[in-house]
Formats: C-alpha cells, structure tokens, sequence
C-alpha cells in the first residue's frame, strides 16, 4: 500500500504525484543513479516571538551550510563533495555520493535579519528568526470588570 499525500486542487493526485517525482528527481533515478541535488524537506513554524525554519538535512555537518539573508530573501545552501577517497574494491554499484542544495525564502517584513540565527543538531537545520518588537503578538489575558 502506498501512501500518497492528498492535494485537494488535484483530485487525481497520485498521478500526479508520479509525475512530479519523476521531473523532480530527474530521469537518473530511472536508471538507477542518484540524484546528486536534492530538495530538503522544511517545516515553518510561528510563534508570538518569532518564526522557525526546520530544515531536515541528514548526513551534513554545520560546515557543509551557507545561511545568508540579502534583500529580504533568506537562502540555505548546502554542499558536500562526493567521497573519492576510497577507490579501491570491485563495487558493483556505489550510491555515496556529494550532495548539494538551495533553498530560498521571502523574509516576511517583521523579521528582525540582525538576529536571526542558526543551530544544526540530529540532522536538522534549525532556523530562528525573530519579530520585531511592535509585530510580536501580546499574549490573550482576561480583563477583570469591576
């Protein structure tokens, strides 16, 4: 059983689905290769204070990132170089390739650039970009009448 996400604009989603993971991880995979650029999977989270970006990255270090922020866009970069160290041994089929990505973001117009800042750990890249004072929503409270 195959578990296809619903796309309610799409009824005929699973086709879809299909054809979009062809075209987006390109014929190579067809035949059995890997692709070597990837899309990484990204969760966006608001809170009152601020908004983060969940990367899911795995097998990189914090070195293999670039975060950069340029005319109000964020852009997450990444890039590892494939292994050549060992060529020794009769590999019948190798899959341990580099890898590279880029993602970029619009920066919402509450977004404070000085200070956001980043934390990779277990194979996400946690982004966390805070809002400026006067955005930030103040909490709900219950106002006593007298």
């Amino acid at each position: 059983m195959n578990i296809v996400k619903f796309d309610p604009a799409f009824p005929m989603s699973s086709y879809r689905n299909v054809f979009d993971q062809f075209f987006n991880r390109g014929i190579a995979n067809v035949f059995g290769a890997d692709a070597t650029i990837s899309t990484p999977s990204v969760n966006v989270i608001e809170t009152p204070a601020d908004y983060q970006l969940e990367i899911a990255a795995p097998g990189l270090s914090k070195e293999h990132f670039e975060v950069q922020t340029d005319a109000g866009r964020l852009t997450v970069s990444a890039h590892r170089a494939q292994n050549e160290e060992k060529t020794e041994g009769n590999y019948k089929r190798r899959e341990f390739n580099g890898t590279s990505f880029n993602r970029s973001f619009q920066l919402p117009e509450d977004v404070v650039t000085e200070q956001i800042a980043a934390a990779y750990n277990n194979g996400i890249l946690m982004l966390t970009l805070p809002k400026k004072e006067e955005a930030k929503v103040s909490p709900a409270r219950v106002i006593e009448i007298k």
